[in-house]
């Protein structure tokens, strides 16, 4: 039972440390790609940071850069968080508002 809880309390540090990289990488991303099309508000800006980190954290197991359950680290989180801006930019291009 105690390696159950400790298996479980290190997935939730896990998830937990690649919002907190996610949300820092957004920032950053933000600032790296401006453009018009890119995201308003701070808020929405931040979740395609998290979501960046969580795909660079997919990206890299499945490339094998980090090991399963391993997230990202901070350089990666960027460049996942730069991706998801990109790919943000191209669909809210295609929807004139």
């Amino acid at each position: 039972m105690k390696v159950a809880r400790s298996m479980w309390s290190k997935w939730i540090m896990s998830i937990l440390w690649t919002i907190i990289i996610g949300f820092i990488a957004g920032v950053i991303a933000k600032f790296v790609t401006p453009g018009k099309n890119e995201p308003s508000g701070f808020i929405l800006t931040t979740i395609l940071g998290i979501v960046g980190a969580f795909v660079a954290s997919f990206l890299g197991q499945a490339l094998g850069f980090y090991r399963p359950g391993e997230g990202a680290g901070f350089i990666g989180a960027i460049i996942g968080a730069v991706i998801v801006l990109f790919v943000w930019g191209i669909f809210a291009n295609k929807n004139p508002a």
